[in-house]
């Protein structure tokens, strides 16, 4: 199977910068698009960001024009480079997978990383 171990996160002042990473490790598969998704403290967990294996993105229109994602085919590891944090921010940060191949039981986007937290102070 496939594992998501993401790292990265911490405390910020507001105006900061964060990167987070996430390594996909495992056999035999490839990855059709990997993403990022956020969930604070009583709330839903929402998309932030979404790169295809062709680098196609999309971005949560609070995230436009401050995050930037990419994606290391040859490493299986996705990137979220955090700019100009603002406290609404704050939340743990979830990689998730849509992975394809024949060393996986199930096909889509049903793999997630642990998470790993952000904080940014006012």
């Amino acid at each position: 199977q496939v594992q998501l171990v993401e790292s990265g996160g911490g405390l910020v002042q507001a105006g900061g910068s964060l990167k987070l990473s996430c390594i996909a490790s495992g056999k035999d598969f490839s990855i059709n698009a990997m993403s990022w998704y956020r969930q604070a403290p009583g709330k839903q967990r929402n998309l932030v960001a979404r790169i295809t294996r062709a680098g196609d993105t999309k971005y949560a229109d609070s995230v436009k024009g401050r995050f930037t994602i990419s994606l290391d085919n040859a490493e299986n590891t996705v990137y979220l480079h955090m700019t100009s944090l603002k406290p609404e921010d704050t939340a743990a940060y979830y990689c998730n997978g849509d992975l394809y191949g024949m060393g996986l039981t199930i096909w889509g986007d049903d793999y997630w990383g642990q998470g790993t937290q952000v904080t940014v102070s006012s």
